[in-house]
């Protein structure tokens, strides 16, 4: 590993940015993780009620949603719904274990 990659002889405006990089990582994850805490209460509540774990109109206003404050942000929508995509994947398939769950 080089001395630049580990950041030893980096400019410090380059380290400040790294820095203001990795504050803003640990941010999202902790956004993602807060999250999931509520949709996975969303699939144990679907669960009890005996609702599907998908929910194709929520998901197409949602992605409706989220490209618009993407283009309003200057963010690539199509970045946005892919992530959205990759979210929304993850939450089914905690919505499924709470329906496997509830119906064992």
């Amino acid at each position: 590993m080089s001395s630049e990659s580990t950041g030893a002889t980096a400019p410090p405006e380059l380290l400040a940015l790294r820095a203001s990089i990795d504050n803003l990582d640990a941010a999202l994850v902790h956004l993602l993780a807060e999250r999931f805490r509520c949709t996975r209460a969303v699939g144990a509540l679907k669960a009890r009620m005996d609702l599907p774990p998908a929910d194709p109109a929520r998901e197409a206003v949602q992605i409706t949603r989220l490209r618009d404050l993407a283009t309003e942000s200057g963010l690539d929508p199509e970045f946005a719904e892919k992530f959205l995509a990759l979210i929304i994947d993850e939450v089914i398939h905690h919505h499924l274990h709470a329906r496997d769950d509830a119906q064992a």
